[in-house]
């Protein structure tokens, strides 16, 4: 009877502290900050051989890829395109031009100043996809060192990600994310869009946490 008796204080004491610090508004702040920080991965900035925009980072990625480039860290930038929708396949059946984002985002870092630009040579969904892919390419290429331009919110599950996709190669991956970014790991709370991301993207971290503990 002790142990289960044990518990059950363990668990009231934790529900009574966290109450404690929600209802002291300095305290619910530091806390709220805190969650946001958690799902954000920033690696020391350094020259590379390549910068590689995360298909998740859009607009957000060109910019900061521009802003590295300009700052003297790389000359080229590849770029992740994603597969058509099924909606976007349906307007090419009708005769529709198909609007490439990629396209767009080569436009727009070449005229941002980026000397070198490539499209991936394949599309991925998503950072699993990406993740596959990378380790060969940079074999291939013989990169020894890249920046990966990822999202605020998505970024320490990136590097997660990439980490282990990477073991056994030789390339090292840095990972920053946009500062150009939607998601405020400051201010997260504030709005709609802010509170849906954190919580969507937090139960994507600790699901990787909890299925690869040692990485």
């Amino acid at each position: 009877m002790a142990r289960p008796r044990l518990k059950l204080l363990l668990v009231l004491f934790a529900v009574c502290t966290v109450a404690v610090v929600c209802a002291v508004p300095d305290a619910r702040r530091v806390l709220l900050q805190s969650a946001g920080r958690s799902l954000v991965a920033d690696d020391p900035e350094e020259p590379v051989d390549i910068i590689v925009i995360s298909v998740d980072a859009q607009g957000a990625g060109v910019l900061e890829a521009a802003d590295l480039v300009h700052r003297g860290l790389a000359g080229r930038v590849a770029l992740f395109s994603e597969p058509p929708r099924r909606i976007d396949q349906e307007f090419m059946k009708r005769g529709m031009e198909y609007h490439d984002a990629t396209a767009l985002a080569m436009r727009q870092l070449k005229a941002l100043g980026v000397p070198v630009v490539e499209p991936m040579p394949r599309t991925a969904a998503g950072t699993e996809d990406e993740a596959v892919f990378l380790p060969g390419w940079c074999d291939r290429n013989g990169f020894r060192t890249i920046i990966f331009i990822s999202t605020s919110d998505h970024s320490r599950r990136t590097r997660r990600v990439l980490q282990r996709a990477m073991l056994g190669h030789g390339t090292r991956v840095l990972v920053r994310y946009s500062r150009y970014s939607e998601f405020n790991p400051d201010t997260w709370w504030s709005t709609r869009d802010g509170v849906r991301t954190e919580i969507i993207e937090f139960e994507k971290l600790l699901l990787d946490v909890l299925s690869h503990p040692l990485s």
